[in-house]
C-alpha cells in the first residue's frame, strides 16, 4: 500500500499534465511487454509494435538492453523518468545523459538489491554508455510510443476534461476521489495499491498526477522521495478494441454524421461536453443529443465516458482531425 499525505498546500498545488510523459510512457509500455495483464487493452499495439520491432532489428535490443533495466517489480532508476520529459522526449532524454555518475551507480544499485541489475548496469555511469541508451531510448519511442500519439493525447484530453470538471465541482477532493477504482481519497491522504508499503509526505510540495495510456494496475511513483513528487495512473480503458486511429473502416459508419445537428454537436464536445450540455448548446432534446453522440460514437469520432451522474463526450484523434479539416480557412493578409 502507497499512502500519500497531504497538507492544505499540497490540495492547492496538485495539478494534472497536459500532455503524456514520453519516458514514462516508455516505461510503463515495457511493463506491457512483460505482462499479459489487460494485454486486451492493448492488443493492436502490442501486435504493431511487434511487428516493428522485429522489422527493425530492435528486438534484441529490447531483450538486453531496455527490459532489464525496467523490470516489472517494484523499482526501477527514477533517472529514467527525470521531470525534463514534461517538455518532450528531447528535453528527457538530454537529462538522462545529464544524470550524475554518482546517482546512476546508486541507483542501479538499488535496481541490483530489489529485482537483479544486468551486470553490465553499473556501467551506465559512463557517459558513453548512457548514448547507447539514450540511442535506444528514442528508437523505441519512434517504434512504440510516437505511432499512437493522437490516440493517447485524446484520451489524456478526455480525462483532463473529466477532472476539471469534478474541481469545479467539489474542488481538489473530488478530483482526488475520482481518479478510479485503484486509488482511495480519505482526508488527507490518497490510498492505493502498491509493491510495498510506503508512506509519501508531499509536505507542501504538491503532487503532479500524470495519467498514462500504458501504465495498468496500480499507480507508480518515484522511489527517491526527495524528488518532485509525482504520480503515474492508469487510464480507465474500455473492455473492447477500437479502432486504430486514421481507420475509416469501409466508411459506411460515416454516413451517419451528414447533417448540421450532427456537425454542431461534433463542435460543442470539442472541450468536452456532457449530454444535457450538447442538448442546450444544439438546441434539441436530451434524448435528441444522447442520440446523436451515440451516432457519432459509433463512427469513431467521439469517446463517451461516464463520471458520477454524468456522461461526458469528448472528441477522438479522428474527430478532432475531421473538426481540423473543416474548419474555416484564415483570412489572406
Amino acid at each position: 500500500m502507497l499512502r500519500i499525505h497531504f497538507t492544505d498546500a499540497d490540495l492547492a498545488r496538485t495539478r494534472i499534465a497536459s500532455a503524456p510523459d514520453p519516458l514514462w510512457e516508455i516505461c510503463a509500455s515495457l511493463h506491457r511487454m512483460q505482462s499479459r495483464q489487460g494485454r486486451w487493452a492493448y492488443a493492436d499495439w502490442y501486435r504493431g509494435t511487434r511487428a516493428r520491432l522485429h522489422d527493425t532489428g530492435m528486438v534484441r535490443t529490447l531483450r538486453t538492453l531496455l527490459l532489464p533495466l525496467v523490470p516489472r517489480a517494484a523499482y526501477f532508476p527514477d533517472f529514467l523518468t527525470p521531470p525534463e520529459a514534461v517538455d518532450g522526449l528531447e528535453a528527457g532524454v538530454e537529462a538522462v545523459l545529464a544524470t550524475g555518475k554518482e546517482r546512476v551507480r546508486a541507483e542501479i544499485g538499488i535496481l541490483h538489491r530489489t529485482s537483479g541489475a544486468p551486470a553490465w548496469a553499473p556501467r551506465l555511469a559512463d557517459p558513453e554508455l548512457r548514448q547507447d541508451l539514450v540511442h535506444a531510448l528514442r528508437r523505441y519511442h519512434a517504434l512504440a510510443i510516437a505511432p499512437h500519439h493522437d490516440r493517447v493525447q485524446a484520451r489524456i484530453d478526455a480525462e483532463r476534461a473529466a477532472r476539471a470538471r469534478a474541481v469545479l465541482d467539489g474542488g481538489t477532493e473530488a478530483l482526488l476521489a475520482g481518479l478510479g477504482p485503484d486509488l482511495r481519497w480519505q482526508h488527507p491522504v490518497l490510498h492505493t495499491r502498491y509493491p510495498e508499503d510506503r508512506d509519501l509526505y508531499l509536505n507542501g510540495r504538491g503532487l503532479l498526477l500524470v495519467p498514462s495510456y500504458f501504465c495498468w494496475g496500480n499507480p507508480v511513483t518515484f522511489g527517491d522521495t526527495e524528488l518532485d513528487p509525482v504520480l503515474i495512473y492508469s487510464l480507465r480503458h474500455e473492455p473492447h478494441p477500437s479502432a486504430l486511429p486514421g481507420d475509416l473502416g469501409s466508411g459506411a459508419p460515416l454516413a451517419a454524421l451528414l447533417g448540421r445537428t450532427r456537425a454542431a454537436v461534433l463542435r460543442t464536445a470539442a472541450t468536452g461536453a456532457t449530454t444535457g450540455e450538447i442538448a442546450r448548446a444544439v438546441g434539441v432534446s436530451a434524448s435528441s443529443a444522447s442520440q446523436h453522440a451515440g451516432a457519432l460514437r459509433e463512427a469513431g469520432l467521439l469517446v463517451s465516458r461516464r463520471h458520477a451522474a454524468f456522461v461526458l463526450h469528448t472528441l477522438t484523434p479522428l474527430g478532432a482531425a475531421l473538426l481540423r479539416a473543416n474548419a474555416p480557412c484564415a483570412e489572406p493578409r
